[in-house]
């Protein structure tokens, strides 16, 4: 890992995945590259699948703690990689909130909200707040959170995922297995963890992709895939251009 990394320092790659250890790679991330020009602090960003289609989802536990300027970074570079991954045009975001009012949260959400709201750029539409039980909806393209949060979130996600596979797959006999083949391949498929392997480490100035370590061949392709879309979209750039001035208080 420290090898992949530093090949990015010195610019001999334009990208790295590994597949190694989390913690490991993010120190590594940290201690070798340099973040952004006006980002503090990187996030771990996922593709999350929706009614729909995918959404992206940050931070997933790289800052258990952050302020208005984290979490307004973490929505342009959010933005930005939902862009560079899907379609070229504005994504819907919203902060992840206990309520959608816009008296709701603490304080840190509630800035932020001032913030996204009263600064509206050419890289999202602010669509507010959004529950975690329609995370899943489609309606919103990028979720923004603290690592805390957003940590708890995803593993509350894959085990509830895990739950109902396993016990609809015990709760049916043969022949109904038999008569609800196809429909049950397609459910199985829209879970299935291998088509959204690969998270994001955002904020350095050199793209860092993290695989699950358990992943499969074809879970490990769809890293590769998500690598080449981003250093062809020009991720980086994205990022840089869209960036928010805050100056937290």
């Amino acid at each position: 890992m420290w090898k992949a990394i530093e090949s990015l320092k010195e610019k001999k790659s334009d990208i790295s995945l590994s597949a190694g250890n989390t913690g490991a790679l993010l120190v590594i991330s940290r201690l070798l590259l340099n973040t952004i020009d006006g980002i503090s602090k990187p996030a771990l960003a996922a593709l999350w699948p929706n009614q729909k289609n995918m959404n992206v989802v940050l931070d997933l536990g790289a800052n258990v703690e952050c302020n208005e300027k984290n979490l307004t970074d973490f929505a342009c570079m959010g933005s930005a990689l939902f862009k560079s991954l899907f379609v070229n045009e504005n994504p819907k975001l919203a902060l992840l909130n206990i309520g959608l009012e816009e008296n709701k949260g603490n304080d840190v959400l509630k800035k932020t909200f001032s913030i996204l709201k009263e600064n509206q750029t050419n890289n999202f539409e602010f669509e507010g707040y959004i529950e975690g039980n329609h995370i899943m909806d489609g309606d919103i393209d990028v979720i923004v959170t603290d690592g805390f949060t957003g940590n708890i979130a995803l593993k509350t996600a894959e085990g509830t995922a895990n739950f109902i596979t396993k016990n609809f797959k015990n709760s049916l006999n043969k022949i109904s297995l038999l008569f609800s083949y196809y429909s049950l391949k397609k459910f199985k498929d829209k879970l299935d963890p291998r088509k959204y392997n690969g998270a994001i480490f955002l904020g350095l100035q050199s793209p860092v992709v993290k695989s699950h370590g358990s992943t499969d061949s074809v879970g490990f392709a769809h890293s590769i895939n998500v690598c080449n879309k981003i250093v062809h979209a020009n991720l980086i750039e994205k990022i840089e251009s869209n960036l928010i001035t805050v100056d937290p208080k």
